[in-house]
This record gives C-alpha cells, sequence and structure tokens, in this order.
C-alpha cells in the first residue's frame, strides 16, 4: 500500500513540474501537438499506477523526453511562421461578411449545428448579423458581428467613462491579503476604516472582501 501512495506522490508532483513548465496554455485551448502530448503524458502515468512492479524511472523519463519535444516544438514554431502553420494549421473564415462559406466548413469538418451553437453564445441568432466568423486553429470560433449589432460604447454616445481598475482581493475568509494591500497602496489602517463603514470589527468576521485603486469595495460577511 504504500508503494502505491509514494509511486502517485512521485509522479503526481513530476507531472505538475512538467506541465507548469510547458506554460499555462496547455491548461485551456490546446493546439494538436499539445493535445498529443497530454494524452500520451497521461498514458505513461496511468502504467506504472497500475503496474506496480513496473519500474518508475523509465516512464517518468518518456515524460521528460515527451515535455522537452513540446518545448523544442513550441519555441522552433515561434521562429518560423511554416512550421507553425504546418503544425498548428492556419484560421479558417467560415463566414466572410455575411456568407457562409461552405467549403471551408466542409474542410474543418464544421456543421451547421456547431455554426448556430457558437452563435447562440454569442447572443447573435441571425447569421445576417454577422460580419466574420474565424474558426481558429484551436477549435475556438471567434464570431465579429456587424456594426449595427455590436453593443455601444460609451465613446461612441460622447459619454466620458473612467478607467476601469483590477480589483484584488483584500479578505479571504478571515485572512487578510498585506500583499495585495500594498500593492494598491492601503493599509490596516485604510482596512479598519472600510470594515467599519460595513458595520464590521474584526476581519475573521469578512468571508471575501475586495478593493481597487479606484477605492471600490466589495464587502461580504461570513455567514
Amino acid at each position: 500500500m504504500w508503494i502505491i501512495i509514494i509511486r502517485t506522490g512521485v509522479i503526481y508532483c513530476v507531472l505538475m513540474l512538467f506541465l507548469r513548465l510547458l506554460g499555462k496554455r496547455q491548461l485551456g485551448e490546446m493546439e494538436l501537438s499539445e493535445f498529443v502530448v497530454a494524452a500520451l503524458i497521461a498514458n505513461l502515468a496511468a502504467h506504472p499506477l497500475e503496474e506496480t512492479e513496473q519500474p518508475l524511472l523509465p516512464p517518468l523519463l518518456a515524460i521528460a523526453v515527451l515535455s522537452a519535444l513540446e518545448l523544442l516544438t513550441a519555441f522552433l514554431s515561434m521562429r518560423s511562421i511554416r512550421l507553425r502553420s504546418l503544425l498548428y494549421g492556419r484560421p479558417s473564415l467560415i463566414i466572410d461578411r455575411g456568407k457562409v462559406n461552405q467549403a471551408e466548413m466542409r474542410k474543418n469538418r464544421f456543421t451547421a449545428d456547431e455554426l448556430m451553437q457558437a452563435m447562440r453564445t454569442r447572443g447573435i441568432l441571425d447569421i445576417n448579423e454577422v460580419l466574420y466568423a474565424i474558426l481558429e486553429t484551436n477549435g475556438t470560433l471567434n464570431i465579429i458581428p456587424i456594426a449595427e449589432a455590436q453593443p455601444v460604447t460609451a465613446g461612441q454616445l460622447g459619454l466620458s467613462a473612467g478607467q476601469a481598475a483590477y480589483p484584488s482581493v483584500i479578505v479571504s475568509e478571515g485572512r487578510v491579503m498585506d500583499d495585495n494591500l500594498r500593492q494598491l497602496g492601503y493599509n490596516r489602517k485604510w482596512l479598519e476604516q472600510k470594515l467599519r463603514e460595513h458595520g464590521c470589527s474584526d476581519p475573521k468576521r469578512v468571508f471575501l472582501m475586495t478593493a481597487d485603486r479606484n477605492g471600490n469595495v466589495f464587502f461580504c460577511d461570513k455567514e
């Protein structure tokens, strides 16, 4: 039993290390080569857990080689446009100024139902409202609506709008995030004042509290 626990812990740590080295993009939409590497790594990691008699070093070495190959492929594709196109392909224009490109849809095995589903996720029900629809190399369909279907901005209305500020968590489940406070230019005294404004005297009674550089505060006390 202890052998299984130790082997599982070793494989877990190794996978976390290599996935961290591969970068954050591997955790989201993956390209073809990234998907292949992820599938192979998952298969290699499963065998030592199922067969405890199997040596642990060979699959770990194979995982390291696959990760190195993926890093090398990513580095070379950044340097060469031709190699990038060969490995990852090119974006396909599915809708061009309101006209559906059926040849590109057949080439990518992209159905009309998938097109309508992608439009609905953007709140668009009519193809006539689509100016361009681009199928990206990772399978995402980006839709650019016509001007009449785009949301109106403050600039178009001639209104002035302040710059949005990114909110940071300053209290999480009773714990004060002092680093975030300092980055925002605030201190504990400022925090105590904001807590009093919300009828709270102790940060430990706060479930979540965020703030930004503009002074906007969100407060939620513990239930």
